[in-house]
Parts: C-alpha cells; structure tokens; sequence
C-alpha cells in the first residue's frame, strides 16, 4: 500500500485514497484536541489550592496591587473560572468534531474549520503542537481532488 500523505493523488482518485490523505491528520487532530479538552475539564474541575489562595491574598494586602484583587477573586470563583476555561473547551470540541466529520469525508467546511482553529496556539489542540498537524491538514483538505471526495 502506496502512502498518499504528502503527494498528490493520481487523477480520478477514489474516495478512498482522498480517505487514506485525510486520515492520519484527521486522527492526530482528534487525539490532540481530546487530549487539550480533557486537560481543560480537570483544570476547570479541580479545587482552588487554599494555600495559593492564601499567598495572593498577602500579595493583595499591599495598596499598589489592590486594583488586582478584584480580578483574582473573579478568576477563583466559578463563573470566571467557567468564563476563561468555555472558549477554551468549545474550540477543542469542534476541532474534535471536525476532524471526526474529516476522517469520514463528510462536511468539507466543518473539516477546513477544524484545521484552522487548531492553528490558533494559544487554545488549540495541545497548545502549539496543533500548529503543523493542522497546516497539513489544510494542505490535505485543499487537494482538489480529496475536496471533490467530500459529501
């Protein structure tokens, strides 16, 4: 079996060689962004450290840093660590969906809106490391002939 992963597909291509091209990026996708919301779930689920809590508190007694202690507390509470850590899940989920939609050939524009959101570092799949594996499944997706495959 020829591996299709980095050259183009031979005129004609069948679906399932433009299956075979979108694979390994669809599954390195899925694995990462899976990986990146699991981390986000346990982080958003897991209790405020009291000991932390106890040394921002000292740092806020001193009267320059007292702007600061309204935002500490709002990032402590639930709503705000609901409001930082939601963005963040709801990325990793369509990643997830798209590169499952991806793997299967279905929904062209939900696979391009998985390989560009994965190129965000800072919220992606694994922080920077969803930067190549969604160029490469841009690159993939941008064959015309593995675009022609979707349905």
């Amino acid at each position: 079996m020829e591996s299709n992963y980095g050259s183009p597909l031979p005129s004609g291509g069948s679906s399932a060689q433009a299956k075979e091209a979108v694979s390994l990026p669809a599954i390195l996708l899925m694995v990462m962004a899976g990986l990146t919301f699991l981390y986000g779930l346990v982080s958003l689920l897991q209790p405020v450290n009291p000991e932390q809590m106890a040394q921002f508190e000292q740092m806020m007694d001193k009267p320059e840093l007292a702007q600061m202690r309204g935002m500490i507390e709002f990032m402590t509470s639930t709503g705000g660590r609901l409001a930082v850590s939601l963005p963040y899940l709801l990325i990793n989920a369509l990643v997830f969906f798209g590169a499952l939609k991806m793997k299967s050939l279905k929904s062209y524009g939900l696979a391009m809106t998985a390989g560009i959101l994965s190129l965000i570092p800072c919220c992606g799949p694994c922080l920077c490391l969803g930067l190549p594996v969604g160029i490469w499944a841009l690159v993939v997706l941008r064959k015309p002939e593995v675009r022609a495959a979707f349905t």
